[in-house]
């Protein structure tokens, strides 16, 4: 694995195969766009998929990336011949990993050949409005499950961080002091985990593996069966769902369902003492009335990876307190995600062109 800021595969347009004649007026290559920065074992992979592909890469086009894994990094000021390189790349492809750094919003006019993007990001109901995408013609599938193991560690960290009283032990430490005390066990405890995806049903796993007693929350009108949930209950029921709670987890897709799910009356609805962790997005809770459940001890903690607005406001009285740890929306990125995303979309080509249903299709209706 490159290590952070590499620039991996520098170089010429790698060629999986020769471009193939046609057979019956159909061609047989497909050429598939990396659109976004990957190691040169990864490109090597999506090039071996099959004999019919064909990749696009030239890395010294893209963004250069600040860590490893990073789809976004810092994107590059192309001279004149550099860019119409770039816009030929466009106008190739088929398929595309990731979205185009350069115009995303363009992409049906720029690519007019595209028929597929491969995200590589979970939740892209944002930028797909936001670009306005949703309205093309264009399949998108998500990177939904890629992600799910790194984000329940990230859960169950944030709530043992509390629990076992560790911002207590990190003041003693510092000031040398020795003092016994009584901590809380998440063997038993009540922990709501909020969207029951891929993601949600990971961290339902491991939760209750530990004892925990999780209670799940999902869409209306849809039955789940997720290992290790004692209880399932919709959106419509959240305030019942958490009466009582020791923590809570949201892992849900930000939709015009899940906007603003929790507010004042949510949160005091959990037990005092409680856990909050967000691993969805910002705007699922009312952030200000989070801060004023953790500033008056009602809440134990909070550990947050999303906020309403990112990078998080130097103004926000989140960063100064003790009982809330604050992730620069990063929890899900692990030095193996290259690899993983990379198997995704390997499988998703495969099944392209064997004419099979793809993997993690992007509902427009959803948002995910």
């Amino acid at each position: 694995m490159a290590g952070a800021g590499a620039r991996p595969g520098k170089g010429a347009t790698v060629q999986a195969h020769r471009r193939l004649s046609t057979i019956q007026g159909s061609p047989l290559s497909l050429k598939v766009l990396i659109a976004s920065p990957l190691e040169t074992e990864h490109v090597k992979a999506i090039a071996a998929t099959d004999p019919r592909v064909e990749v696009l890469y030239e890395p010294d086009l893209l963004p250069t990336p600040r860590y490893t894994a990073d789809h976004g990094g810092v994107r590059p000021d192309l001279a004149e011949p550099e860019s119409r390189r770039w816009r030929d790349l466009l106008a190739q492809a088929d398929v595309s990993f990731d979205f185009d750094w350069w115009e995303p919003a363009r992409m049906p006019a720029n690519c007019p050949g595209l028929r597929w993007v491969q995200a590589t990001s979970a939740g892209i109901g944002q930028f797909v409005e936001r670009h306005g995408l949703a309205g093309s013609g264009l399949v998108f599938t998500t990177a939904a499950g890629t992600h799910a193991g790194p984000l329940a560690e990230f859960a169950l960290m944030g709530v043992l961080h509390f629990v076992k009283g560790i911002p207590d032990l990190r003041r003693w430490q510092a000031r040398r002091h020795w003092e016994r005390y009584t901590t809380r066990s998440l063997a038993g405890s009540r922990v709501v985990v909020v969207g029951l995806g891929g993601i949600g049903r990971r961290v339902a796993e491991v939760f209750a593996a530990l004892s925990a007693r999780v209670v799940g929350v999902g869409r209306p009108g849809r039955e789940y069966d997720v290992p290790g949930l004692t209880e399932v209950r919709p959106f419509t029921e959240i305030r019942e769902a958490l009466t009582g709670a020791d923590a809570l987890v949201l892992a849900c897709p930000l939709t015009d369902e899940t906007h603003g799910l929790i507010g004042p009356a949510e949160l005091a609805a959990l037990a005092p003492g409680a856990v909050v962790v967000n691993i969805a997005r910002g705007p699922v809770i009312d952030e200000p009335a989070l801060a004023d459940a953790l500033s008056s001890g009602r809440l134990g903690g909070a550990c947050l990876d999303v906020f309403a607005e990112e990078p998080l406001p130097a103004r926000s009285p989140l960063w100064a307190m003790d009982n809330v740890i604050v992730s620069p929306h990063s929890a899900s990125t692990v030095d193996a995600e290259n690899a993983l995303l990379t198997e995704l979309f390997t499988d998703n080509l495969r099944r392209w062109l064997d004419g099979r249903p793809l993997r993690n299709v992007f509902d427009r209706e959803k948002g995910y």
